[in-house]
């Protein structure tokens, strides 16, 4: 890796606690890969032969279920690790992951994975961290699936993406990368024209504003206040 690389690594919270010895050691080890918008890092049930951490863009986790339905897991952002299947105790990818834009990702082979976190107490932190907020993503989307109403279930996809990729504007919060409605009806358990309603009368209402692969969140508070509350 580059020294601009290096420079990449200590820049994310993961690494910020290392010494320039232990980020070098970990360079040495380590490549940069990078994908067009719709190339995918990985594929479901590929073996699990590396693991990352995206240094720029975007990605998006998928999975197809037993029935053949896509279901979008999450969104990957700069400075998260993942690919992580060997924390898991899997042999093989749970999921395919996909740049939504053009992506940049450092690899490491997953034979490096013990020595990875050896002797670096904040790299196993990190690591349990992001298995233990995947594992409360996907409680907190089994219960709503069950316990919600459609429209509640969109509000909190939408709150969600605010959160994790949302930049401030003066209209409200843009999410910064493509989102089509069918992400969203992929997030949700839904179909694609259910969100598309949704969304329509959210943009009458002025809580967003949608286009082509664009989301706007104008009334974040309103959006809150219908994903706490079901619509009767």
């Amino acid at each position: 890796m580059s020294i601009l690389e290096r420079q990449t690594l200590r820049s994310f919270a993961l690494f910020e606690r290392l010494g320039d010895q232990e980020i070098d050691a970990l360079a040495a080890h380590a490549s940069l890969r990078r994908v067009d918008a719709g190339q995918a890092v990985f594929v479901q049930g590929a073996p699990a032969d590396e693991f990352f951490v995206l240094a720029s863009g975007k990605l998006k986790v998928t999975q197809l279920t037993a029935d053949g339905q896509q279901v979008v897991i999450r969104f990957i952002a700069p400075g998260e690790l993942f690919g992580i299947a060997r924390a898991l105790r899997r042999p093989d990818y749970p999921g395919t992951a996909t740049a939504v834009v053009y992506s940049a990702a450092v690899v490491w082979p997953m034979a490096f994975w013990d020595a990875f976190l050896e002797g670096n107490p904040a790299l196993a932190i990190g690591a349990m961290q992001a298995v233990g907020q995947r594992l409360q993503e996907s409680h907190t989307r089994l219960r709503e699936m069950a316990t919600q109403e459609v429209e509640q279930r969109v509000a909190h996809a939408v709150l969600r993406l605010a959160e994790q990729a949302g930049t401030p504007e003066a209209d409200g919060i843009r999410i910064d990368f493509p989102l089509s409605k069918q992400d969203i009806a992929e997030m949700t358990g839904t179909t694609l024209h259910t969100v598309s309603r949704i969304l329509s009368a959210w943009q009458t209402r002025g809580l967003v504003r949608t286009g082509r692969k664009k989301l706007l969140i104008r009334d974040r508070e309103a959006i809150a206040e219908l994903a706490s509350t079901p619509r009767r």
